[in-house]
């Protein structure tokens, strides 16, 4: 992808967050998951798009291009994502993977211009049940054992593992850059996953912020996604969003945008053109 356009915003506790900026047409905002930063999530879904929409791909606070600060939780990163909507200063789509996708009905409803959203299997605590949690905790403390002994790609697999299926799995563990980059970001990503087990109190996804998500959403999924867990997020999220659509991408698991995008790039350009056109 060209690398020569980069949109910057400042966050209300004065951290710069920056993304590159990619085609032409209504602007898309693609918040990325976990293990990742906005470039290496979306590079392959972008050229798929930017020949109809301006693509922006910010990365969340101390990743990519933005700027560090102490403060990882998940507030900060929606006022983070809000305050990057915001300056575009035009409406926006917006759309968010996974961990991204837990960030993005907040900032929805947050965000002065946002005018549709599309979640592909976001993150939603509340809907984890008890032996999935205690599992994901365990496998934390495992990436954060592992990682400690200076063997942070090996922690990175691990948490592939858990979120990829067989094929996603196998493809990204042999792209050495990938792992690497991965491996780069495991102590910022122990740091977000802890907030997220420990913190009490409303989330992005608590269904009293669902509620209040006033413009069409997707939600998407694959038929071969690994962890039921998913699937209860997107059947979650469809429960407390008034405007919501589910769709499921065949042959496709939870990593799609990265492994398989010309699947997700033609639910997007369907949505938000079916979005722009009047009631």
């Amino acid at each position: 992808m060209s690398q020569d356009r980069i949109h910057r915003a400042i966050s209300d506790d004065g951290t710069e967050i920056a993304g590159r900026v990619h085609g032409q047409g209504p602007p898309l905002v693609l918040v990325h998951g976990a293990m990742a930063d906005g470039d290496s999530d979306w590079g392959a879904l972008v050229p798929l798009l930017a020949d109809r929409f301006t693509c922006y791909v910010p990365s969340t606070r101390g990743r990519g291009l933005s700027g560090a600060h102490p403060d990882v939780s998940r507030e900060a990163r929606v006022r983070d994502i809000t305050a990057f909507v915001d300056s575009i200063g035009e409406p926006v789509g917006l759309v968010g993977l996974s961990g991204g996708g837990m960030l993005v009905f907040d900032v929805a409803v947050r965000a002065r211009a946002v005018t549709a959203v599309v979640g592909y299997e976001p993150v939603v605590f509340e809907a984890i049940d008890p032996e999935t949690l205690a599992r994901f905790t365990e496998g934390l403390e495992r990436m954060a054992e592992v990682g400690g002994q200076g063997r942070a790609a090996e922690a990175a697999e691990s948490f592939m593992s858990f979120a990829a299926n067989e094929d996603e799995f196998a493809l990204l563990t042999s792209d050495r850059e990938e792992l690497a980059l991965a491996a780069q970001y495991l102590p910022l990503d122990l740091e977000e996953f802890w907030e997220a087990v420990d913190f009490e109190g409303p989330s992005p996804t608590d269904p009293s912020v669902l509620a209040q998500v006033d413009v069409p959403v997707l939600l998407l999924q694959g038929s071969r996604t690994p962890q039921p867990w998913f699937v209860e997020c997107v059947r979650f999220a469809a429960e407390h969003v008034p405007d919501a659509t589910v769709r499921e991408l065949p042959g496709t698991g939870h990593l799609a945008p990265i492994v398989e995008p010309e699947a997700v790039a033609a639910q997007l350009v369907e949505f938000f053109e079916a979005a722009r056109q009047p009631a």
